[in-house]
């Protein structure tokens, strides 16, 4: 198959080099630094398994900041380009896809049109009304930040919002590209697809939140967090996993899908999505206090990724803490070795761990590590099982 993949972030480049293995794949990006990059066998993003694919796998993969050079002869068009929550509209902002949707059409009208960006529910029914004649599906993407080559290699589950005969050969490339042969495909209509992949971000995001609010209990009461989680958790309906406090939920889709699922639900009875949105602001409100209470002077960020072994820092939420504790007047300093500037948002960037770790009287680390040990009276985390 020809397929062409638009937009090469974590889901576009995944999908293009889980894709190439066996098929002809044309990836479009508008960043000349990121294609010139894939063309150099060098991954643009942190993916452990990115990296290794793409210096020791043999991948029919090239990148272009052409358009019309990726999709003129595709089979299919995968979008894969960013969206984000427009607090002003209440919905995403789709006009990424929008744009590339338009344009795939008037380059490769018998191409079919697969849509990975996340989008309301609804959106590509609205889209096939716009285009007579159109080929066009949506199918979610279940990845973790850091992981998504893997997450696409084992993929827990499948889900196409089409049942045409394109859609079945979609899905089997996707399987047979996979290292997981016994994967579920579900087929479902489009509408059906979007809500699913809503339902599920939404879900994990309530599950953190839970657990954050267990946590933010036992820290208050002074009881030990980490023996009531392990005790609710041995309960095999629960289980063991997403399951350590951290500062909040954050990163490229809980934050923007949770909104954009509560904004779907204008006119539909409902308390759990209202409470799982606001339950992350409340967990950044109460944060920010327990480290104000400690009277720092300046109050060391210690990683503004919220991952261990990423590199995205895009909505984490230990931005949101550091507004509030800067609204009271403290000194916030940074150390974030991903980042060039000398500056975030006017806190000053240190580069060397140790004038760091020395200058904060205070280190504040939603995830713990190695390089912060010898200074553990110093930092607050609630990190209590040194995972996700």
């Amino acid at each position: 198959m020809n397929i062409c993949v638009i937009g090469c972030g974590y889901v576009g480049l995944s999908n293009a080099i889980l894709l190439a293995q066996h098929n002809r794949v044309r990836a479009f990006d508008i960043d000349e630094s990121k294609v010139e990059k894939i063309n150099s066998k060098i991954s643009p993003i942190h993916d452990e398994e990115i990296i290794y694919f793409m210096l020791n796998k043999k991948l029919d993969l090239h990148a272009t900041t052409i358009f019309s050079h990726a999709c003129e002869e595709a089979d299919y068009i995968i979008i894969a380009t960013p969206t984000n929550y427009d607090p002003q509209k209440n919905f995403f902002d789709t006009s990424s896809v929008e744009s590339s949707i338009k344009n795939s059409y008037n380059f490769n009208k018998n191409a079919v049109i697969v849509i990975k960006s996340t989008v309301p529910v609804g959106f590509t029914e609205k889209v096939k009304l716009l285009y007579p004649g159109i080929k066009v599906f949506f199918n979610p993407e279940f990845l973790r930040e850091g992981r998504a080559l893997y997450d696409n290699l084992y993929p827990s589950r499948i889900v196409v919002g089409d049942k045409t005969n394109e859609a079945h050969i979609y899905a089997e490339m996707l399987k047979n590209s996979s290292l997981k042969k016994d994967t579920h495909i579900l087929y479902t209509m489009s509408t059906e697809a979007e809500a699913i992949k809503l339902f599920s971000n939404t879900y994990l995001a309530m599950r953190i939140a839970f657990f954050n609010e267990l946590d933010t209990y036992s820290e208050i009461r002074g009881l030990s967090s980490h023996e009531i989680i392990t005790g609710v958790c041995l309960d095999d309906r629960i289980g063991s996993h997403y399951n350590n406090p951290s500062f909040g939920y954050g990163g490229y889709c809980l934050p923007k899908d949770t909104k954009q699922l509560l904004a779907n639900y204008s006119n539909i009875p409902q308390n759990i999505m209202t409470a799982i949105v606001d339950a992350n602001r409340t967990r950044k409100d109460h944060i920010a206090d327990m480290i104000l209470l400690k009277n720092p002077n300046i109050v060391g960020i210690y990683r503004l990724t919220m991952k261990k072994d990423s590199d995205n820092y895009r909505n984490s939420a230990i931005q949101g803490v550091m507004k509030r504790i800067k609204s009271k007047g403290i000194e916030v300093v940074v150390y974030e070795p991903t980042i060039s500037e000398q500056e975030f948002f006017k806190s000053k960037i240190i580069k060397d761990i140790e004038e760091f770790k020395k200058i904060s009287d205070i280190i504040v680390a939603n995830r713990l590590d190695d390089s912060i040990n010898d200074v553990k009276h110093k930092v607050y985390t609630r990190d209590l099982f040194s995972r996700d």
